[in-house]
């Protein structure tokens, strides 16, 4: 009977190992985003000598069709699921953002937190001519790519890429870019801010009745103030969206809640 040597059942035991690490990470939501955007993402970084959402840039500009929106969509997607985990929204639950813009078709879209440009790409491809966007991103570096991740496809008129905190452009939004009141907000920024903001809009009068907030990532990294707040407020309607986190089978979702006015206590 053949015997195996015992380095080659010392592999054989290490890639089996590796393997079950790699399942229960891409279950494992926390632990799947702190193996990619802590350990991985850096050591990439390292090695090549630039960063990972340069690298998303550049493929696309290499691989998509300019001027085409969902040759850069579905170009980022194959990147991302192939190549390098990114937080996109993703193809999955993009899906859903997708039947929301046309159900609201809205006049007047804020986005908080663009990334790459990725979700502004995918929300402003479905939007009318005379429709606009307005996307807040905090790092000049991201807001930059996705400037010109905008550019290559043929939506820069629709979309104004602001640079800066969303905490500090809120209260902008109606002298500075004339904004009176928003048909629906994409929330996918920092997650610690999603209440402070909905509240902040709502303060400054940019919520009317039936604007819709949609917001991602609420079960991971997960948003659980936010989502305490306006499930349990009688001013909001909500509804969720259970989806996978982008690129991912890690259980996530989205919460719809459609603003219905203010005078309302919250619920006990």
């Amino acid at each position: 009977m053949l015997v195996a040597p015992p380095l080659l059942l010392a592999a054989f035991s290490l890639g089996l190992a590796l393997l079950a690490l790699l399942f229960y990470l891409r279950s494992s939501g926390l632990l799947f985003l702190g193996w990619n955007e802590l350990i991985l993402q850096p050591i990439r970084n390292m090695f090549m000598g630039d960063t990972k959402e340069q690298r998303i840039l550049r493929y696309v500009l290499q691989h998509a069709v300019a001027g085409d929106p969902q040759s850069v969509l579905e170009t980022i997607d194959t990147y991302c699921s192939q190549k390098e985990w990114a937080m996109n929204v993703g193809d999955k639950k993009g899906q859903i953002v997708d039947t929301v813009v046309r159900e609201q078709c809205p006049s007047v879209l804020l986005e908080l937190g663009a990334y790459c440009g990725y979700s502004a790409v995918r929300m402003a491809r479905l939007l009318p001519p005379s429709a606009r966007l307005l996307t807040i991103e905090l790092n000049p570096d991201y807001a930059a790519i996705t400037q010109q991740m905008l550019d290559f496809a043929g939506l820069q008129d629709r979309v104004t890429v602001v640079t800066g905190a969303s905490q500090d452009v809120i209260p902008q939004l109606k002298k500075k870019y004339d904004v009176d009141t928003l048909d629906m907000v994409f929330l996918d920024h920092w997650k610690d801010r999603y209440l402070p903001d909905t509240l902040l809009l709502e303060e400054c009068g940019l919520l009317r009745k039936g604007t819709v907030l949609l917001a991602d990532n609420v079960i991971v990294p997960g948003a659980p103030d936010f989502l305490a707040h306006v499930r349990g407020s009688s001013r909001f309607e909500c509804t969720h969206f259970s989806s996978y986190l982008e690129y991912s089978q890690v259980v996530d979702g989205l919460e719809k809640a459609v603003y219905i006015g203010p005078g309302s206590p919250a619920q006990p």
